[in-house]
């Protein structure tokens, strides 16, 4: 259980969540640097494109040599196959989109911690009987703050991150956690298009800065 509290109590303290995919791994890999070097401790890569197991175990070893207190995990695992290649591949943590309680069971044995992605309360409920502990909230555009609300008091043990569309601005961030969010999962709105077709690594580098402080605040 030790990698997985540990999971979990990182991107609780942080109360942040980056993640993104690129096909190109060194731009990955200097993303993944600023982001480290910014204070981020716990990130997901995604599983979006089929680069992205090969770029994975690459970005792992790097990982493993210069920044080896980053817990870095795989997201958009939504079949066990995919979670059994992943977890071999040195993911500290998996991030699905749905429910798959079969994927979960994968996370389970290797003891490590599993986020789906849900978006209903029978959703939230399937989550919490496949072992959920966080759940993440998707699309969170879509739902809204006052989805937390009126769903926090049905499930009181579960943690709630909502991931798609959280906007970088004090009044969004603030919005969620007033709401009871623990963290928020940030993608495009930190790592635009921009900034991974254009390298901007120095204004990654200072909206995440930026982003940190935010959640700390809202916190």
């Amino acid at each position: 259980m030790k990698i997985k509290k540990a999971v979990l109590n990182s991107i609780l303290t942080q109360g942040m969540m980056p993640l993104f995919y690129y096909e190109d791994v060194e731009v990955s890999l200097q993303i993944i640097r600023t982001l480290y070097n910014a204070g981020i401790r716990v990130m997901e890569y995604t599983n979006r494109a089929k680069p992205a197991f090969d770029n994975f175990k690459v970005l792992r070893k790097a990982i493993d040599k210069e920044m080896a207190d980053l817990y870095f995990g795989i997201g958009t695992i939504k079949n066990v196959s995919e979670a059994e290649a992943f977890v071999d591949a040195g993911a500290d943590f998996i991030v699905a989109p749905t429910i798959n309680p079969e994927v979960a069971k994968v996370a389970h044995k290797h003891k490590l911690l599993w986020i789906p992605g849900c978006m209903t309360p029978t959703e939230i409920y399937a989550a919490q009987k496949s072992g959920a502990e966080l759940v993440k909230i998707f699309p969170a555009n879509v739902l809204g703050p006052s989805f937390i609300s009126s769903v926090k008091e049905i499930f009181p043990s579960l943690l709630f991150m909502p991931t798609g569309g959280v906007e970088m601005t004090p009044e969004n961030i603030n919005a969620w956690f007033h709401a009871g969010v623990s963290a928020v999962g940030i993608g495009g709105k930190l790592i635009s298009k921009d900034i991974l077709n254009n390298r901007l690594y120095d204004q990654l580098f200072t909206d995440t800065v930026n982003a940190i402080e935010l959640v700390k605040t809202a916190m």
